[in-house]
């Protein structure tokens, strides 16, 4: 298949773009993505400017058979924070867990923890400073360069789904810090959890948003 080059290509990207919504997972249903599909929109990850290559984030899919667990969890952790919480509430913090067809943690791993492995490709014997390069840089980046690669990295995710002609949104909430949550995923020390991702079709399309003007969150320096 060829590429779109040039102006094609500047075309198609800003109107994939520019016409991605968050879509609420009470909006998402059947069918979600294929096999094949979902290999290609969690590849997109990967393409993420990821300074010192260390891959800063990783993705826990939650399939249908695993759903109950993890509404568990939110139900017990909305008790936790408010023991009051009535039985239509803690219902509804349940329900989350079973709403999008596709359902996956998004977590980020910050700084302080253990370094894995460089992704970088095999660098030439006889220049070991490459190498020597590559791990100092993993050492100095920061929690905010982990964010952006995550941040990035969650983009493309959610933009390829759409590219494909999946809806999405993005859930976070209280529960996300909750021990209960941590222990059910297995969180590192230095790992956060920070959002759910959800992917469907699409039942109802909500108005486009007006997007803010260039000059609203961009200037020169004086």
């Amino acid at each position: 298949m060829d590429l779109p080059t040039g102006h094609e290509l500047s075309e198609f990207a800003n109107a994939l773009i520019h016409s991605r919504q968050n879509v609420l997972p009470r909006r998402l249903d059947e069918p979600g993505p294929s096999p094949q599909q979902l290999q290609e929109i969690l590849g997109a990850a990967a393409a993420a400017p990821d300074h010192g290559r260390l891959m800063p984030w990783r993705f826990v899919i939650v399939p249908t058979a695993r759903r109950e667990r993890l509404a568990e969890v939110f139900g017990q952790a909305l008790v936790d924070r408010d023991p009051n919480a009535s039985l239509a509430q803690i219902d509804n913090a349940r329900e989350k867990a079973h709403r999008a067809p596709f359902l996956m943690l998004a977590i980020v791993r910050l700084a302080g923890g253990e370094v894995r492995a460089s992704k970088a490709p095999e660098r030439d014997a006889h220049h070991p400073e490459a190498t020597e390069a590559t791990e100092a840089t993993e050492a100095e980046v920061s929690d905010a360069e982990r964010f952006v690669s995550f941040g990035c990295a969650i983009q493309n995710i959610v933009l390829s789904a759409h590219a494909a002609g999946f809806g999405t949104g993005l859930t976070s909430g209280q529960a996300m810090a909750s021990p209960r949550l941590r222990a059910l995923f297995g969180l590192g020390e230095n790992e956060q959890a920070v959002c759910c991702i959800n992917i469907g079709t699409v039942t109802r399309h909500k108005p486009v948003r007006l997007r803010p003007a260039v000059s609203d969150y961009v200037s020169e320096l004086d």
